[in-house]
Parts: structure tokens; sequence; C-alpha cells
């Protein structure tokens, strides 16, 4: 069977996403492995100076596998295959102008997922560790290219294009940490046409460390995941406790830009 091609246009796209593409470096680890560079399973980090040394260090003493990734990279392969048709999906991130890069492309397009990317010239295309132990796993990003995703590619002609042809954007809440402007406009323009925007908390960190932006985009959101770690922490940085139905509750509280939930989206 031949691979999917990419869309000759953008008008199928019915779900759109905006996050960090990222190369996934994934191998099976000892407790040493995660203990030497302070990860932790069920968990997801930003890499640190300190880490900077370890994926070399990884593909050297432990066999590894190259993945195409990034978390809402990875929702949106999935959707895309859930929906079939190719192009029913799109992708935005920031990559590097390198042989990663190139990979990611080929994967998601390949997968059916129209990738529109912005290419950085200078800064090469993000990784990120995934160290396996026991059937749970810890996450170590360096984000690079990722970093750089600038709210001007979401302005130009292409990515409105599909913007304003999608009913769902989804982002994960890594993005919060490159690109909350850019999360805002998406945001304002689901308020405005009455969409569905969905967000993920993605990690505790997010909670701890970007609570601002994360609240600045809040009263967009329709559909808000996360796990129990996520949510207790989310609890704890709104001051609601720990408790996930009291943080549920109050979190489906909160104040919405639309006022009401969105309309389902018409039938395929």
């Amino acid at each position: 069977l031949s691979p999917p091609r990419a869309p000759k246009t953008m008008a199928d796209t019915k779900l759109i996403g905006f996050g960090n593409p990222l190369l996934d470096i994934s191998a099976v680890v000892e407790q040493d492995v995660l203990d030497k560079w302070g990860a932790k399973l069920n968990d997801a980090i930003l890499a640190e100076d300190k880490h900077k040394p370890m994926y070399a260090e990884l593909a050297e003493s432990h066999p590894v596998e190259y993945i195409a990734g990034g978390a809402t990279q990875n929702s949106i392969r999935v959707a895309q295959w859930v929906m079939g048709k190719p192009g029913s999906t799109a992708f935005v991130g920031c990559v590097g102008k390198d042989q990663f890069g190139d990979k990611l492309e080929q994967a998601a397009r390949g997968d059916g997922v129209n990738a529109a990317y912005m290419k950085h010239p200078e800064t090469p295309t993000g990784t990120c560790a995934v160290l396996v132990k026991g059937g749970e796993r810890s996450l170590v990003a360096n984000l690079s290219a990722a970093n750089c995703y600038e709210i001007s590619h979401y302005e130009t002609a292409e990515i409105q294009e599909l913007v304003t042809a999608a009913n769902i954007v989804y982002c994960a809440g890594f993005f919060l940490t490159v690109s909350p402007p850019t999360m805002i406009a998406l945001g304002k323009h689901v308020a405005e046409k009455h969409k569905t925007f969905c967000l993920n908390l993605s990690a505790p960190f997010i909670c701890q460390f970007f609570k601002d932006p994360l609240l600045s985009v809040m009263p967009y959101v329709d559909f808000l995941f996360g796990n129990e770690s996520e949510a207790a922490e989310f609890g704890k940085a709104m001051g609601w406790g720990e408790e996930l139905d009291v943080v549920a509750l109050k979190a489906a509280a909160m104040p919405k830009e639309s006022g009401s939930p969105p309309p389902p989206p018409p039938p395929p």
C-alpha cells in the first residue's frame, strides 16, 4: 500500500494542533541512569545545561530508538489515524533546517498530517530523551528550534487558512513555555467563531512555573486534559487543594471568554 499523501487543499482540515515538534530518543534504562540525570518516572522536565551530554551518552550506552514525537504532534498523528482521510488534521510548530526536521516532516506527512512547520535557519530541531523503566517513562526535552516559534508564522496566510478551516484546536501545555501570544490568538479566534479549544496540562511543572501564561489561556479552553498529578498540581497552584473532584469542578466553573460551551461540530 502506498502511504497517505499530503492534502491538495486545506479545506478538509478539521483538527489543528500547535506545539513543540521533537525527535524522541527512546531507551530502556536502569535506575542509576534516572538518578544521574535527576529524572523521575511519570514526569517531564525541560533540559538544563547539565542534561546536554545526556543525549549522546544515551545513544552510546544503550540501544536507542528514534521516533518522530512531541506531545501535541503525537496526539495529532493518532487523531489523523482515527479520522482516516489524509489532510483531516494539521500540525504547526518550529523545527530546524536540518535532517531531523526533514525526518519529522516526512513522518507527519506520511501519516496524512498536514505539517506546516516554521523552519529556523540556525537552531537545530529539538530532541526529547524518553527514559523507560518498568513500563513507565521520564521525559527530558531539549526544545532547541521548537522554542523559537513566533506568532508571525501564525499570522501568515498559510497558517490562517488552516486555522480558519479547522473546527477544533489542540495544544499541549508545553507550548505555554514557547508562545503564549500564539495560544491567546488561537483562543480569540475559537471564541469568536464558536469553535472548540482543547488544552492539556501536560506536566506538573507547567502549573508550578507557568501559571500566569496558563491562566491567560484558560478563558478560551473548552476541554482541559490532565492526569492525577497534573490536576493536583493545578489545584495547589490555584489554592483549591489537591482533591481531584474539587479541582475538576472549580476548573469547569472558571470564566469563559465565549460565555458558553461551543456547539458540536457538524457531522463529517
